[in-house]
């Protein structure tokens, strides 16, 4: 329908007499862009045209900076006349004005019978130049193929990689690519930077980038990732130039029913007898060399590498020992039985993605796979274009295993999946983070996402747990950055993190007796309880104690009814109208007090043992007719269970 619309107007537009307009301007999503969405492009308007957005995977940033694009054109006073005009024309004085309310009038543009409108508030259409830069080639044509199915005219967008040299009106280029042809960025009048985490201060040539993007103050600059570490020194080139200037993370995402709600499940493994006397060898000598030099990171230990002679020797010897341990952390046997079977025992039926960190790891799981008949195939770096189609068209129908190491971290979209391993061995909060959400898009009937993560306590995975859980529950939610024009909007942030903050102080009680937390807490603390750290709570003590545990012990239990909810359906997550709710409740939580809005969240929870047994659950007071609440005064595995799929 898109294209049929530009053909239309395309006619009338040239015989108003207008030399050129902008591609852009054609521009027209056949949805509504989410608040979320507007708030991002708001602020990127009101910081000058400049800054990075930190939103999660899946919550439509590839939208956000299409629209940050039309944005920007209708900003602009005038345009300039042909594409060989070096320099811009000044943004008008009113552009930051320019809001999500106001862009209304301007859309009046969109048919050709009301472009004369333009000419009436003074704004002249000519070229305008867009350069969208990505990390992978495999991700230029499905950006272009997303503008053209927007509206965007296809011989106005272009490709330019290798020996495809497209100089049109938008070009979708490779972060490579641009390194060689600075002029791309210098003829642009906005640049969208995909994936800006990855431009990292240690690599000199890409950071040389932003000293061409620096040279106009009047370029529009847009940077998109799903996480950034801001006190990290390599990102201080990114936080110079264009700091975050909004966030919206996983959790907040969930809150919102943008992104299915991710269920963390770790899963320890350990190491055999030989593999443990590995790794102890290879820890022992990178602590002697890291002991001998006093240098104990890859940074120091690269600039010893450069000095040559015995240091340089030993620099190489420490590098090859730490590349040997963590292969041997990521095809240890038991973490490969693990993941097999979770496949074969857990969800034989289910699309499964499975990451790796090497190679090496995921072949020898295809192998364990293959010899108990079930297939899978490897999608890695060196499979093309095409072949990598191929294979994403036939999962689910000749195969239900995906494999991979990096390669599927970034810019693939499979809505549909909803169960994830990963064999941890990195501590990359930004691999952690793309990869929960390549699960996490929303589907039909797609509530809940399951992340198993296997890992080897008391080595380098260790950390691995911790990370995971900051991904999905940072500490902050939606929040502003600290440029002057969005200073009351960072009040609002502030006030958010305040309450996050009383929040944690009120649940260090966690482990007291559920009849004094009922009196001490609030209905609403506990649904904030339950969104804002439930999963660090679980996830440390998973960690600190053994499966031995009795609360470990029921931990389990809830996971394994949370997976049989998948299955089977056997968690009913439907909230139990108010006549069941007298009806099926003991006396103490019939005659207990809701909470003022009258919101109680109140679900009915199979039994898993006895499927015509039903429990009653309450989340605002943390209570359950089974008999582990009842007599034992425990928070049992249904209200685990309840509190691990449900949102708010």
């Amino acid at each position: 329908m898109a294209t049929t619309e530009r053909s239309n107007s395309t006619p009338k537009i040239q015989s108003m007499g207008l030399k050129s307009v902008p591609s852009i301007f054609f521009l027209k999503f056949p949805f509504t862009l989410k608040k979320d969405q507007l708030a991002a492009i708001d602020s990127w308007v009101e910081n000058g045209f400049r800054g990075t957005i930190l939103y999660s995977t899946g919550t439509g940033k590839t939208e956000i900076a299409f629209e940050c694009a039309k944005r920007l054109m209708f900003a602009y006073s005038r345009f300039p006349r042909s594409d060989k005009e070096a320099k811009y024309d000044s943004l008008d004085e009113t552009s930051h004005k320019v809001k999500s309310s106001e862009i209304d009038e301007h859309r009046k543009c969109d048919s050709a019978e009301t472009l004369g409108s333009a000419r009436e508030i003074g704004t002249h259409y000519s070229f305008f130049n867009i350069l969208i830069l990505v990390p992978r080639i495999s991700l230029i044509d499905q950006t272009i193929k997303r503008l053209i199915s927007y509206g965007v005219p296809e011989d106005k967008v272009g490709s330019f990689y290798g020996e495809r040299k497209e100089k049109r009106e938008i070009i979708i280029s490779t972060y490579n690519s641009v390194v060689r042809n600075p002029i791309l960025i210098r003829r642009s009048t906005m640049v969208i930077l995909d994936e800006v985490h990855l431009i990292k201060d240690t690599s000199k040539s890409f950071v040389k980038l932003f000293d061409y993007l620096i040279e106009d103050p009047k370029k529009g600059v847009l940077g998109l990732t799903a996480t950034l570490d801001e006190k990290d020194q390599k990102n201080s080139t990114i936080m110079a130039v264009i700091p975050p200037i909004i966030k919206y993370p996983i959790k907040m995402a969930v809150r919102d029913n943008r992104l299915a709600k991710p269920i963390i499940i770790p899963v320890k493994v350990s190491l055999s007898e030989e593999e443990r006397t590995e790794y102890e060898m290879y820890t022992t000598k990178i602590k002697n060399i890291s002991n001998r030099f006093k240098r104990y990171d890859v940074e120091s230990m690269t600039r010893l590498l450069r000095r040559g002679g015995f240091a340089s020797g030993m620099a190489k010897a420490w590098f090859s020992n730490v590349r040997k341990r963590k292969l041997l952390l990521s095809y240890a046997n038991n973490k490969l039985l693990t993941a097999c079977h979770i496949v074969e025992n857990k969800f034989p039926d289910e699309k499964i993605m499975v990451f790796s960190e090497t190679i090496e790891s995921i072949q020898k799981l295809k192998q364990i796979l293959l010899e108990r008949g079930i297939e899978s195939q490897i999608i890695d770096a060196k499979v093309r274009t095409p072949e990598r189609q191929r294979i994403l068209n036939n999962w689910g129908i000749t195969f239900n295993v995906l494999l991979s190491v990096h390669t599927l971290e970034i810019g693939y979209d499979v809505p549909q999946v909803r169960i994830e391993i990963i064999l941890a061995t990195t501590s990359n909060i930004n691999q952690i983070v793309q990869r929960i959400g390549r699960v996490l898009r929303k589907y039909e009937g797609k509530s809940i996402a399951l992340i198993y993560v296997v890992y080897i306590p008391d080595t380098k995975d260790d950390n691995v747990i911790d990370i995971v859980a900051k991904a999905v529950s940072p500490n902050t939610d939606l929040s502003i950055g600290t440029t002057p024009r969005l200073k009351q909007k960072e009040k609002l942030a502030e006030k958010n993190r305040c309450e996050i903050s009383i929040d944690r102080d009120k649940i260090e009680n966690e482990d007291a007796p559920q009849t004094e937390k009922r009196k001490n807490s609030s209905p609403l603390t506990k649904k904030k309880y339950s969104s804002d750290i439930l999963h660090r709570k679980v996830i440390k003590l998973i960690k600190q104690k053994g499966n031995e545990d009795y609360r470990v012990r029921r931990i389990n239990r809830a996971f394994q009814i949370v997976e049989n909810s998948l299955k089977e359906k056997s968690l009913i997550t439907e909230q139990v109208e108010n006549d069941t709710r007298s009806a099926d409740i003991n006396h103490d939580y019939r005659h207990s007090e809701l909470n003022s809005e009258n919101e109680a969240r109140i679900y009915k929870v199979k039994s898993t043992s006895d499927k015509n047994k039903t429990y009653i659950v309450d989340l605002d007071k943390l209570s359950c007719t089974c008999a582990d609440y009842l007599f034992r005064n425990l928070k049992c595995k249904h209200i685990f269970a309840t509190e691990f799929t449900r949102v708010n």
